[in-house]
């Protein structure tokens, strides 16, 4: 849910707490699937294709979509939905980019070599 504290002067969501909320998201997600340590090292394209407005129901969804040796990508999309009716619509669509990282923050592979991945 959209919350006033969380809007800018046009009542709408804004857009660095989105992307907050969507890094959250995505580090959620790049680190189930790996079961590491993850960190956030660059956001891809980023896509407001609507405001966002107070008052509105918002549901982020992570998938991954890439997965390289040391670093995965992560899709982010946040969709809006009104309480009092079924339309759901697409608001924002982002890629965040993570690598695993060991005890000494340096690249590890994402896939132990025994798991011959």
């Amino acid at each position: 849910m959209v919350f006033p504290g969380t809007t800018n002067h046009y009542d709408t969501l804004f857009g660095g707490i989105a992307l907050q909320w969507m890094d959250e998201v995505a580090y959620i997600a790049a680190t189930r699937f790996s079961r590491k340590t993850m960190v956030t090292i660059s956001t891809e394209q980023v896509d407001f294709k609507q405001p966002i407005p107070s008052g509105i129901l918002v549901e982020l969804i992570a998938r991954v979509v890439h997965v390289g040796r040391t670093s995965l990508k992560v899709e982010v999309s946040i969709f809006l939905e009104q309480l009092d009716s079924d339309k759901r619509t697409k608001a924002v669509t982002g890629h965040f980019n993570f690598v695993a990282v060991d005890s000494n923050k340096k690249p590890t592979p994402i896939f132990d070599e025994e798991e011959g991945v």
